[in-house]
């Protein structure tokens, strides 16, 4: 797939001010500062179409863009830690929860893992949560470039361990670098493949 234009649309503070779409949706999370502003900038060819920042919890509100005027992107607040008081992360809980759940359009979230840390309980509990609610999902690993093949790998194959403990089947995966743009092409055409299965399923 090749993207031509990327728009941003509007934000959102919760899902009942989305208006309804007959596009597919994709939404992206992780937790704070694991690379996901420069993960959605590196797929669009945008540099600047989602705001990265060094500080965790840039993004607050459910920010929605269009993509070849055929599809949806939904950049969402990321989950754990950030500057921000336990009430605001608690209402960015609330409003992810209910995107997630009340989404009708929503083909598949990318759920962002840091290829470079041991595997994290925040990930995994919120893995599990989306599991158990049988929303679409994937798992991306970021920040690729910053070690070895052979560190990623490991990290990787570590995780997906730990992830097999509670669940029967793994989900899909794919290791990125917003750097080196490592993963675009399969991110890309996963994407187009599923943009085909849903026109078929709502034609």
């Amino acid at each position: 797939m090749r993207i031509d234009t990327a728009t941003f649309l509007a934000s959102y503070a919760n899902v009942n001010t989305c208006p309804e779409s007959e596009l597919p949706e994709y939404a992206f999370i992780g937790r704070s500062n694991v690379g996901k502003s420069s993960l959605i900038n590196m797929l669009t060819n945008h540099s600047k179409l989602a705001k990265t920042s060094s500080k965790p919890g840039k993004t607050q509100l459910l920010n929605q863009f269009l993509i070849n005027d055929s599809w949806l992107l939904m950049d969402m607040p990321g989950y754990g830690w950030a500057k921000v008081s336990k009430t605001e992360k608690a209402k960015w809980e609330i409003m992810n929860q209910q995107y997630l759940l009340e989404r009708k359009n929503l083909c598949n979230l990318f759920v962002l893992i840091d290829s470079r840390i041991p595997p994290q309980k925040i990930d995994l509990e919120f893995l599990n949560w989306a599991g158990e609610n049988e929303i679409p999902l994937s798992i991306v690993f970021t920040k690729a470039d910053k070690q070895s093949k052979n560190h990623t790998q490991s990290s990787v194959a570590a995780f997906m361990r730990e992830l097999k403990k509670y669940w029967i089947f793994l989900p899909p995966s794919f290791v990125t670098s917003a750097e080196d743009k490592r993963g675009k092409e399969e991110l890309l055409g996963y994407i187009e493949e599923a943009n085909g299965l849903f026109m078929q399923k709502n034609d």
